[in-house]
Order: C-alpha cells, then sequence, then structure tokens
C-alpha cells in the first residue's frame, strides 16, 4: 500500500471541514481548526477555489462555501449505487460478525420484499431467499419499514378494520395492535420480532435511509429460538443498528451527532 500524500490529505480536511456548522469558512477559520500554517492554508484554499472545489460566498468576503464539483461527483456517485449490491456487502459483513442470517429489505405496498441475504453457518438456522415476499407486519424488517411511514400513508396502506393475516399464532392481526407495536418501534428506533414470521425465529431490525434521510429499506438479522434470548437479542439489536448505520453511510446518509 503507497503512503499517503500530505497535500491531498489536507485538502480533504478541509472539504470536509464543510460538512458542519453552517457549511461556510474563512481562511482564518480552517487554520484554526486545522492547526496549519497560514500559507499552506492560503495555498490549498486557492487551489480549491480554481478548480470549483469551494467558491466564494456572495456578501461575505473571505468566507467560502463547497462549489458545484463536489455536487456533481457526488451525484454521480449515487447514480453508481446499488441498494441489493451494497446490502448484500454490508449483509455480510455484518454476518460474520455474528454468525446469524442477516436480510436486507424494502417495502412494497404492504409486503417486504427481501433483496439481500447472507446465511448463517450454523446447522440450525433460518431458511429464506432473496427475492422472497412475506406479510410486512409479521416481520421485524417490515414492521420497521411500516413504523416509518407518515401516519396518511400508513393508513392508506392498512385501513382500520383491515383483517391482517397470521402466519403464526404469535402474528399481530389487529391494525390497532400493530400501531400500538409500530409506536413502540419508532420510540426506540428498532424492530423485534419473536415467532411472529416463522415459530422457531426471532429477529431484529434497523433502519436504512438513504442521503435525503429517507428510511429505504431495514437490515434484520434472525436467530433461531435455541440460540435467543434477551441478553443475544440486545446484542443484536446494536448490531443491526451499526449495520444498518454503515449501509446508511453507503447510500449517503449522513447522520447528525
Amino acid at each position: 500500500m503507497g503512503r499517503l500524500v500530505p497535500a491531498v490529505t489536507r485538502a480533504l480536511d478541509i472539504l470536509e471541514l464543510f460538512l458542519d456548522g453552517d457549511g461556510t469558512l474563512s481562511a482564518p477559520d480552517i487554520v484554526r481548526k486545522l492547526q496549519l500554517p497560514r500559507t499552506t492554508v492560503h495555498e490549498l484554499v486557492t487551489t480549491l477555489s480554481a478548480r470549483s472545489y469551494i467558491v466564494p460566498v456572495p456578501g461575505q468576503p473571505g468566507r467560502y462555501r463547497l462549489g458545484v464539483r463536489p455536487y456533481q461527483l457526488g451525484s454521480r456517485y449515487a447514480e453508481q449505487l446499488d441498494l441489493a449490491a451494497e446490502g448484500q456487502q454490508v449483509a455480510r459483513s455484518v454476518a460474520e460478525t455474528c454468525d446469524e442470517t442477516v436480510h436486507v429489505a424494502i417495502l412494497e405496498g404492504t409486503d417486504v420484499i427481501y433483496i439481500a441475504k447472507v446465511d448463517s453457518t450454523h446447522a440450525v438456522r433460518m431458511v429464506s431467499a432473496a427475492g422472497r415476499r412475506l406479510p410486512a407486519h409479521c416481520t421485524s424488517v417490515g414492521k420497521m419499514l411500516l413504523a416509518s411511514l407518515p401516519e396518511p400513508e400508513l393508513t392508506a396502506r392498512i385501513p382500520a378494520g383491515t383483517s391482517l393475516v397470521a402466519m403464526t399464532p404469535n402474528s399481530i392481526v389487529e391494525p390497532d395492535a400493530l400501531r400500538e407495536a409500530l409506536a413502540e418501534i419508532r420510540q426506540r428506533g428498532v424492530a423485534v420480532e419473536s415467532r411472529e414470521s416463522n415459530p422457531d425465529v426471532s429477529c431484529v431490525a434497523a433502519p436504512v435511509r438513504d442521503r435525503t434521510g429517507q428510511v429505504v429499506a431495514a437490515l434484520s438479522i434472525s436467530v433461531p429460538m435455541i440460540r435467543w434470548s434477551d441478553e443475544r437479542r440486545d446484542e443484536l439489536e446494536q448490531l443491526a443498528v451499526k449495520g444498518a448505520a454503515e449501509l446508511s453511510e453507503r447510500l449517503g446518509h449522513r447522520s447528525v451527532a
């Protein structure tokens, strides 16, 4: 592996500073934040400005904001994104950590469709496949996605009085009970499903967001009941949240600290 080029590293450090605050900076701001010599900052700012990576802020002499070039690069990156491919990579990483089955799913109507899946290596494991469709209200990924919908859209998909299909005796079948469960999911930020789609499996799920912050998918970890416990659930919830955050970052989402 080659060595890092200091000048390039400093230029990138400057660009990343614009992600915080109001998105504008002066040369003295950069000197203070990065502890770089003023001459170095002046040269880097001049170069970045000449290449349209940063531009002067109208009416604010000496201050800069991001220019059109970072937007063009970001747009090209977004064009090349493939949710299924990125999800498969992240799912593989999560599965290697916990050795349980990991899914990434999207919402279509009142169903979820699994677009990525990595199996556990255990002999006892969940049997499923990418492309499979299940009722959203019976799965952790589905409940996570339903909980992310605006109320009018949720009502349009699941009107009051709707008869919900049961996949197991533990499935939620009443819309009011589902809404109570979704309210708790919104509060906790994670979804749990205990033997609601499979009598021998429980799952946890976390939301995946795109660059606009919209929830576009969910990542879940499925565990046979023989390996399920409260302690294991807590551990897997944290791992699902971490994996979903990584996939969100790949899709261009930037969390606000």
